[in-house]
């Protein structure tokens, strides 16, 4: 399937969502929210596209993502072996997530995500080096966690303004595949807008790898776009970057209660050097303590 032909059904399964103009009105109604948080709620934002956290509650999301790219750029050196030249490869990897975040405020939420994956990768044919044609690996993914603390609200005039920190912690120094040489920190912020015809938000990091030989690098940025739909759906789409890999993401969310809601995502590759093709499905899973407001 060509990367146009995804699009067109990642884009097509969320317009085929989006109800008539009258159950949008009524759907909103039934919310009961000041205009600007209709989209999303009064919760915190987690780092989950389109997913708020409440204060007092407890989030939960298993997920599984699958990666397919025919053109990983990779260097031998990479790998442990001589040669600077960059290739081109082909990578495939299936990732099982779990995910947990916890409202300790109004404005202030902490998450932790770990994983466990499965890669392959195929050298391209051009590469005469020492590394080897066909490459798996399996085990432990990312480990890492994050604070997030939203230090203004939104208002009449005023957009909301949040703040976060991201710290990936290393491991399998010696599986390229599959692990993270050195610890990973990003320090970013971002502002958000509600308008009657959904959510903007825009967001940047900067980043600090102990094994990269810049340390300091720009990482990632977005400019997104959340919109409830109805009661039960909402829709995102969102384009996001890491310096020169940039892709565009489509998200339909599928509330089947006021506390479980499906996540159906799909990223998309916009530059050569990004993945792609990427979706994501999960269960969110948000439990209310006593003390947790009820959720729209």
């Amino acid at each position: 399937m060509t990367l146009g032909r995804q699009l067109a059904l990642t884009v097509g399964l969320v317009l085929s969502l989006v109800p008539s103009a009258g159950a949008q009105e009524r759907g909103l109604a039934e919310v009961g929210l000041d205009d600007h948080l209709r989209d999303r709620g009064p919760g915190v934002a987690t780092s989950m596209f389109g997913t708020y956290v409440r204060k007092g509650e407890w989030l939960f999301y298993p997920f599984f993502e699958y990666y397919r790219d025919s053109d990983l750029e990779y260097s031998p050196t990479e790998f442990g072996v001589s040669g600077n030249q960059d290739y081109r490869a082909r990578y495939r990897a299936r990732e099982a997530l779990f995910f947990v975040s916890y409202g300790l405020s109004e404005d202030l939420a902490v998450e932790f995500e770990v994983a466990t994956i499965s890669a392959t990768f195929d050298k391209s044919g051009e590469d005469t080096s020492a590394v080897p044609r066909r490459l798996e690996e399996q085990g432990l993914g990312d480990i890492e966690g994050q604070v997030r603390w939203r230090w203004q609200r939104e208002a009449d005039r005023k957009p909301e303004l949040f703040s976060y920190t991201e710290v990936v912690v290393p491991h399998h120094r010696d599986r390229p595949l599959i692990g993270t040489p050195g610890w990973e920190i990003k320090v970013g912020t971002g502002v958000t807008r509600g308008f009657g015809w959904g959510t903007l938000t825009a967001r940047a990091a900067v980043e600090y790898d102990t094994s990269s030989t810049s340390e300091f690098d720009l990482g990632e940025y977005a400019v997104e776009y959340l919109k409830r739909l109805s009661p039960k759906w909402r829709a995102y789409i969102g384009v996001e970057g890491n310096t020169d890999e940039v892709e565009l993401i489509t998200e339909a969310q599928w509330h089947l209660s006021p506390h479980v809601f499906v996540r159906l995502n799909s990223g998309v590759g916009l530059t050569s050097k990004a993945t792609d093709w990427a979706p994501e499905v999960g269960i969110v899973f948000a439990l209310p303590t006593a003390r947790t407001p009820g959720r729209p």
